[in-house]
């Protein structure tokens, strides 16, 4: 039933009809403020206030994706600009995500690699630092090749693998060489079962093994340190992660446990109770409608949530 219902939100998120009509409607708004405290840079930062207060520092995206001209995507650049000049003002411990295709890759990934490096430049000047989020296969060979590239000047850049691509253990050991940050997640697109884990227990067996790997390679070559950010709200994979850190002589400071804003927050506060690095990201603006499907689709339990904003 768990995997119907991914299925069919995963669907949802791609339907241009549903796309159109659904937030228009009042409950699906309601429902979009657990994950999302609104569609601006104010609404973010005033909702990282708390966060840091706890200890909890932060990771901002600003929804879009798949932009289709030259100038949507040189406003997308001057927007994260202003993000990074806004988080500094503002005394908050945080750091930006982007997406490739938001900044321009179906259209010319030369251009696209120039706008990061801009981004990347003013985050290092800035002491934050710049994460390229990863899209669908399609795109995991295209971001991959940017993020390589970008690394050549830019160290201060990690980015966003998926364990439930049977191709990323590759691309892992492709990217071990230059010492890299990788914020590792499940995977929150429909992928085929030709590419792709499709079990539950198959996926986490591929998140924790990639995670070990990260971590024994940043313990065995000090000089290329390997950041490593663990996307997830599977606390159970979490607690595994810390037992193999340990056994390599680790500490749960070899890592960073990166949930979503609005998910199990109790969680989030117990972990840094407990001595792990915790950070939260934020998302915010206009274009939430896909990206909030993927999320149900991550964890359908959050549907009933969704559901009960039904009610009056």
């Amino acid at each position: 039933m768990t995997g119907l219902m991914r299925r069919v939100l995963l669907w949802f998120a791609r339907n241009p009809w549903l796309r159109e009509r659904l937030p228009r409607l009042r409950f699906m708004r309601r429902a979009v403020r657990r994950f999302m405290p609104g569609e601006d840079i104010d609404a973010a930062l005033a909702a990282a206030a708390p966060l840091e207060a706890a200890g909890i520092p932060t990771i901002y995206t600003h929804l879009g994706e798949n932009i289709s001209e030259a100038a949507e995507a040189d406003a997308v650049e001057a927007h994260y600009l202003d993000l990074l000049e806004r988080i500094v003002g503002a005394g908050i411990h945080g750091e930006v995500s982007v997406k490739p295709t938001q900044l321009g890759l179906d259209l010319d990934p030369d251009a696209t690699l120039r706008r990061l490096k801009r981004l990347s430049a003013r985050a290092a000047e800035l002491g934050s630092y710049l994460w390229i989020d990863m899209e669908g296969s399609p795109y995991v060979e295209p971001t991959i090749r940017l993020y390589e590239r970008l690394r050549e000047t830019q160290p201060e850049t990690g980015i966003c693998l998926q364990a439930y691509l049977r191709r990323t253990a590759a691309d892992v050991e492709r990217l071990l060489p230059i010492g890299p940050a990788v914020r590792l997640v499940k995977g929150a697109y429909d992928e085929p079962a030709a590419i792709a884990f499709k079990r539950r227990t198959e996926i986490d067996a591929s998140f924790l093994a990639l995670a070990v790997t990260l971590l024994r390679a940043g313990r065995d070559h000090p000089d290329r340190p390997v950041r490593l950010g663990l996307g997830t709200h599977d606390t159970t994979l979490v607690a595994q992660v810390a037992e193999h850190a340990a056994a390599l002589g680790l500490s749960r400071e070899a890592f960073e446990v990166e949930m979503l804003y609005g998910i199990r927050v109790r969680e989030q506060h117990r972990l840094v109770r407990d001595g792990f690095r915790v950070v939260a990201l934020i998302s915010y603006g206009t274009h939430w409608y896909p990206w909030y499907m993927r999320r149900l689709a991550e964890r359908p339990a959050n549907v009933l949530f969704a559901l009960r904003q039904l009610l009056p």
